[in-house]
């Protein structure tokens, strides 16, 4: 290439033969040589005749001369550890097998470990959250290394070729963290992936495939598309990390869902039931396109579990929680605002290591006689191949319906394994003024409760975490009633018969 600011000088004379110069200049451009400038400085600036004869003759012996052109392409995954919260400072990167930018780096063995996972990209570039994500956990935990995980490259890409180069990705992650295992006082506990949309996938994936058991993932919304509902080895799962807590922000608003739905970690927080977050307008979708701003209004949505995530590292003494609860309804009239038997968590980098497994159930109740209103106070017990819960009551949302399906909610904080049986017990009405006048009122019209008396066949199961769908028959179909004080015993069946390799139980009544 021609030297900057340098314009080769040609003889009024050899005009005639500028464009042979012309054409020599361009080829060289052309094949990007640059071995021939210092020959251009040296005999473009003669006046003498063979001005072009000597370029000419110096750029064939240039083009016969074999040349070793090595080209460095950029690394589609790299490891930036972040010195420095500013977007303009380049930090440092790692590189896996050397050892010396870890020295050089400032990389401490023994503190914590952040990794963050960026998602689908279709700028090609960073976005402004992970700089205000990098700086919130500097600021938090001041000894811990924060790297950014920059796949830039694999994720400005079609959306299905990313989501395919998740697994890549988690790959890559895996083998740096193999790598850091091998130094002395590195602990895979203080490692904590954090990945947003597709990134948290990515986090799945490396937890998948590392050695050994990483601290904590967190899922950021992790994506929904091409994720919800496949198999566990796909996506992010509990099974990935000691820890996983996941927040979603943007699921089902208007039929459309970019984070994923399903449940799939350990805790699964969606703040204001999942969509329609404050201030980011999706409410008004309409305008929304009519103004042409609907692409920020899901941004937002999407990003909401992003923003959320910093406050809590930067607002540790104002903490936001979560509550469980059935349903929105029920959220909004106060009725799930407590915190027993582990019904709150808080929001973010602060949540708590707990495990709460969730059942669905859905109950048929057939009623003989008239039994006008009634309030049953049902519990079940579950028993499974690895343990059994405690009594766990029925929550009746609304009124129970006689000749009808009624579905409700359990959860357990123990591992039951594979559900083998359900024991359901029926308690009888809660003696409450109300209902104490209630019966009162009904003396004479209402049953006794030696006549109260309803019947059940089956139980259908629903698994929240693992998604499995079970049917339990009672164990004597020439029994299904139960009354107040009674309880009846349901197992495992097809189709509405018992499954052979089943036993019945041995039932003790004290």
């Amino acid at each position: 290439m021609i030297a900057d600011g340098f314009l080769p000088l040609i003889p009024k004379s050899r005009i005639s033969q500028n464009w042979k110069i012309c054409l020599v200049i361009c080829l060289a451009a052309r094949l990007g040589l640059t071995g021939p400038e210092l020959l251009w400085q040296q005999k473009l600036i003669r006046t003498d005749t063979r001005l072009s004869i000597d370029l000419i003759s110096a750029l064939e012996h240039e083009l016969r001369t074999p040349r070793n052109v090595q080209i460095v392409a950029k690394p589609l995954v790299r490891f930036n550890l972040r010195t420095s919260g500013d977007s303009e400072h380049e930090g440092c990167y790692l590189s896996l097998g050397h050892n010396q930018p870890l020295e050089d780096c400032g990389f401490n063995m023994t503190a914590k470990t952040f990794f963050i996972i960026h998602g689908w990209t279709m700028s090609g570039m960073f976005e402004n959250w992970l700089y205000k994500l990098v700086s919130a956990l500097q600021m938090r935990e001041k000894e811990a290394n924060v790297v950014v995980v920059d796949w830039l490259p694999l994720a400005h890409q079609l959306y299905t070729d990313a989501v395919n180069n998740t697994r890549v990705v988690g790959h890559s992650v895996a083998r740096m963290l193999d790598w850091l295992q091998e130094k002395d006082d590195f602990s895979l506990g203080n490692v904590h992936l954090i990945g947003y949309s597709l990134g948290a996938h990515v986090a799945g994936y490396a937890g998948n495939f590392v050695k050994g058991t990483v601290g904590r993932i967190t899922g950021l919304d992790p994506a929904g598309p091409l994720f919800e509902g496949v198999d566990i080895h796909r996506r992010l799962s509990p099974d990935d990390a000691d820890f996983v807590d996941v927040l979603h922000t943007y699921t089902r608003s208007f039929g459309l869902s970019i984070g994923i739905q399903m449940p799939v970690g350990h805790i699964d927080i969606y703040p204001n039931g999942g969509d329609f977050q404050p201030g980011c307008g999706l409410h008004d979708v309409l305008g929304s396109i009519a103004y042409g701003t609907i692409t920020e209004v899901v941004k937002c949505e999407h990003e909401r579990a992003v923003h959320l995530f910093v406050d809590s590292l930067v607002n540790q003494d104002k903490p936001s929680f979560a509550f469980q609860c059935t349903d929105s309804n029920r959220f909004k009239k106060g009725i799930c605002l407590s915190c027993r038997k582990n019904r709150c968590n808080s929001i973010g980098y602060n949540a708590k290591k707990t495990r709460i497994y969730h059942y669905q159930m859905k109950i048929h109740i057939f009623s003989y006689k008239n039994m006008g209103d009634i309030e049953p106070n049902f519990y079940v017990t579950l028993y499974g191949t690895n343990a059994d819960s405690q009594i766990l009551p029925l929550e009746i949302v609304e009124q129970i319906g006689l000749n009808a399906t009624n579905t409700f909610l359990v959860y357990t904080e123990e591992d039951l394994g594979d559900l083998l049986k359900i024991k359901l017990t029926w308690e009888g009405a809660a003696q409450s003024w109300y209902n104490l006048w209630k019966e009162l009122r009904s003396y004479l019209s209402q049953p006794r409760s030696s006549e109260r008396q309803l019947n059940i066949r089956r139980i259908r199961v629903k698994s929240g975490e693992t998604q499995r769908r079970l049917t339990f028959c009672v164990e004597d179909l020439d029994d299904t009633s139960i009354s107040p004080g009674q309880e009846l015993w349901f197992h495992k069946c097809r189709d509405g018969w018992r499954m052979k390799n089943e036993t019945s139980p041995t039932v003790e009544l004290s």
